[in-house]
């Protein structure tokens, strides 16, 4: 029988082989279970880290070893403050892994921060502080373990015997968009075939991995199946639901295409979408305690943020004045479309000459745009120019994370193009937002579709966590420069 826990980590045991289950959801958001797996074995290491520390001094004096009560306090802060930089140094984000240097240097920058964190840290609350001596050696064990676990780990995790297998039904294109998300690498699934539910279904995978439909339970068993996945591009044709139920009663898990692409991807399959998949599906309500929540949280990140980054703003404000001849406007202003397709101000400081739109015609920005001053070019790389906006969450016409707002003119334009378009438009836009660091800035019809796709993930599966996880990500992609305009 096949475990279909979503919750928890169950290994499966297929011809003494064994595969890890399925991908994890928590708070309404899936994780990779590799990852999920990482961050517990580091988590654990972090925390040993100090006891083995201030154990290593102990020895060195010939002390009696350190209770474990005793390093608890300090052993937790240390884990939630190195935990809180490594995400933010994108270290647990998906499709990350750029090789060993860059593995190096993410892990080097972190602990670098986590050194200046802890010291402050233990300034304030010196109830919970090590000695210098003793939380070296734990900030030592805890690099060099980190380091050896990722590396082991990564080598250990590519393995395909680590790796779901799933059995496609169907040959269309939604078979081929599994497909390719399969060639795209650092998948958590290993596709063992396709099966063509009728004769005239047009194929467009490869005829090798093709199996016809005969006893969908037999196929299953003999290629160890994991997961099959229902896929066709048509149900109302050569549907097998009694040999899908028949699958699923004998304890397979039964996925539909548009729950494994989104939890696969971090985003919803747009051209695959249909009005009655939303109605069904799971997610997409607003809750008047969750509001609540995401209010009182904008209206304290964006107070914390502009207690310490305005020092960023004034140097922004000089600079933008010097450049311009000491005159020109140093904030811009645009009317953007917010929640429930209301048009609202939003401020920025001014990245573009004044000249940008005199022909009064919106136009989309674009890489290296020649309207881009040598100040506005920095502003946009650091996202500095964006902090004004902050003012805009305290008005309350937008959240600290949440969709992007567009131009009312672009958005006229492509509701008429994009399906589902105004969705995004259910709740507030942001500062940050999951299109916003999944996916780079774009200036175009195309580019528009593709966000949709993060925009709508993240509206469906909002919570408290998932904004948390944004903002400490939207530091790894400021840092790393990925997405600026």
């Amino acid at each position: 029988m096949h475990n279909t826990n979503h919750f928890a980590i169950v290994p499966v045991i297929f011809n003494n082989s064994v595969i890890v289950a399925l991908m994890i959801r928590l708070f309404r958001h899936y994780f990779s279970r590799t990852f999920i797996t990482l961050l517990v074995a580091e988590m654990l290491h972090l925390f040993w880290s100090i006891y083995f520390g201030r154990s290593l001094q102990m020895l060195h004096y010939q002390d009696a070893m350190p209770q474990f009560s005793e390093v608890i306090p300090s052993a937790l802060v240390f884990v939630m403050v190195m935990l809180a930089i490594m995400t933010a140094m994108g270290l647990y984000e998906r499709n990350f892994w750029s090789g060993r240097s860059d593995m190096l240097l993410r892990v080097a920058v972190s602990f670098l921060v986590g050194l200046f964190m802890m010291t402050l840290a233990y300034y304030l609350f010196p109830e919970v502080s090590l000695g210098r001596v003793e939380f070296s050696l734990a900030l030592g064990i805890a690099f060099v373990g980190v380091l050896t676990l990722r590396f082991v780990f990564f080598e250990v995790s590519d393995r395909e015997v680590l790796k779901r297998r799933v059995l496609v039904l169907g040959v269309g294109q939604n078979a081929l968009r599994i497909k390719e998300l399969q060639q795209d690498g650092n998948t958590s699934f290993l596709v063992a075939g396709y099966v063509q539910l009728h004769e005239n279904e047009k194929c467009c995978v490869p005829t090798e991995d093709l199996f016809t439909m005969h006893h969908l339970l037999d196929l299953a068993d003999r290629l160890e199946i994991d997961e099959l996945v229902v896929a066709p591009d048509d149900r109302r044709r050569g549907f097998p639901g009694e040999q899908i139920l028949e699958c699923k009663i004998q304890g397979f898990k039964i996925s539909s295409f548009l729950v494994f692409y989104e939890r696969e991807t971090g985003k919803i399959q747009l051209d695959a979408l249909r009005p009655s998949n939303l109605i069904f599906a799971d997610g997409f309500q607003r809750a008047l305690l969750k509001q609540a929540v995401k209010r009182v949280f904008d209206i304290a990140v964006s107070l914390l943020l502009l207690a310490i980054a305005w020092p960023l703003m004034l140097i922004a404000t000089l600079a933008i004045w010097i450049e311009s001849g000491f005159r020109g406007p140093i904030l811009y202003r645009q009317t953007r479309v917010g929640f429930n397709k209301q048009l609202f101000e939003v401020i920025k400081f001014r990245s573009m000459r004044t000249d940008a739109e005199q022909d009064g015609v919106a136009r989309w920005a674009q890489a290296n745009d020649s309207r881009i001053t040598r100040v506005g070019a920095v502003l946009r790389d650091t996202r500095i120019d964006e902090l004004p906006q902050l003012f805009n969450v305290l008005r309350g016409d937008m959240s600290f994370v949440g969709p992007r707002p567009e131009r009312p003119q672009f958005v006229a334009e492509l509701s008429e193009k994009i399906p589902f378009y105004t969705m995004r438009h259910m709740t507030n836009p942001g500062i940050t937002g999951w299109a916003q660091i999944c996916y780079p800035y774009g200036a175009s019809e195309q580019d528009a579709r593709e966000k949709l796709q993060y925009d709508l993930y993240y509206i469906k599966n909002y919570s408290f966590f998932f904004d948390i996880l944004i903002l400490l990500q939207t530091v790894h992609t400021v840092l790393w420069g990925r997405g600026a305009h």
